[in-house]
């Protein structure tokens, strides 16, 4: 029998657990965010089981975001300063479970580490894959690069160039929907899962794509975006905390 879907919690700039005991830390910092509308038929097949897409103004959205991954940590221990610390880049999509809990589902992630990337795969089955990435800062310029070596599709890219502007002092519906996410939805050992996660207040900038050029929107199953994003964002980061997984 299919889950029956509470109403979803609202979308709260703050998470509802602040003070949520680390399992893992880390840092996200120098962010794009970018996203495309999407029909939420296209989405669905791709969810895990008992999660359906969530949904704003009847749209959901499609997120490739490249950012710094800095000191992954365990527990309270001290992040790890060169195996945690690398460029990722994931593709993601937006779900709710049964209990209204909104979060986010991975497509994939290319990240530049091959250790963490075995690991993520081997012990959380997390889609990582391992690409050759980079991000440079020129004047006010952001560049992110990634291109696929392993597992494939190999030789999927991207490459963002972003020029952050003005400070976002009240974000809007869809700013807050997109990046506003307690927690992740995975399927892990056949089960679905949910990681919860807790971050101070996302500081967002308004930012002007000067160039986009990928497929890892495609090479994640996605149809290929149609046109430019209907938002893009930057931010300089959060330190992050992720808590204990719970079945939805």
């Amino acid at each position: 029998m299919p889950p029956t879907f509470r109403t979803p919690q609202a979308v709260t700039p703050d998470p509802p657990d602040p003070a949520m005991r680390p399992l893992m830390t880390q840092s996200w910092l120098d962010l794009a965010f970018l996203h495309w509308a999407a029909d939420p038929a296209d989405v669905a097949p791709l969810l895990p089981a008992g999660t359906e897409p969530d949904t704003l103004d009847g749209a959901t959205y499609v997120g490739l975001v490249a950012f710094r991954m800095y000191r992954v940590g365990w527990l309270r221990l001290p992040g790890i300063p060169y195996l945690g610390t690398f460029p990722e880049t994931n593709v993601r999509l937006y779900s709710r479970d049964a209990h209204g809990r909104r979060g986010v589902v991975f497509r994939s992630l290319d990240a530049s580490r091959l250790i963490p990337v075995g690991v993520a795969r081997a012990a959380f089955r997390l889609p990582y894959v391992w690409s050759r990435m980079a991000i440079r800062r020129e004047g006010g310029t952001l560049t992110y690069t990634s291109r696929r070596l392993a597992p494939g599709p190999r030789g999927a890219h991207s490459r963002i160039v972003l020029r952050p502007g003005e400070r976002i002092r009240t974000p809007s519906a869809l700013e807050h929907f997109v990046t506003a996410r307690w927690g992740m939805h995975s399927t892990f050992r056949g089960r679905t899962m949910y990681l919860p996660n807790a971050h101070p207040r996302w500081p967002l900038h308004r930012a002007h794509l000067v160039e986009c050029d990928e497929d890892l929107v495609t090479a994640a199953g996605l149809p290929a975006p149609a046109g430019p994003p209907q938002s893009v964002l930057y931010s300089p980061g959060v330190p992050v905390r992720f808590g204990r997984p719970a079945r939805p």
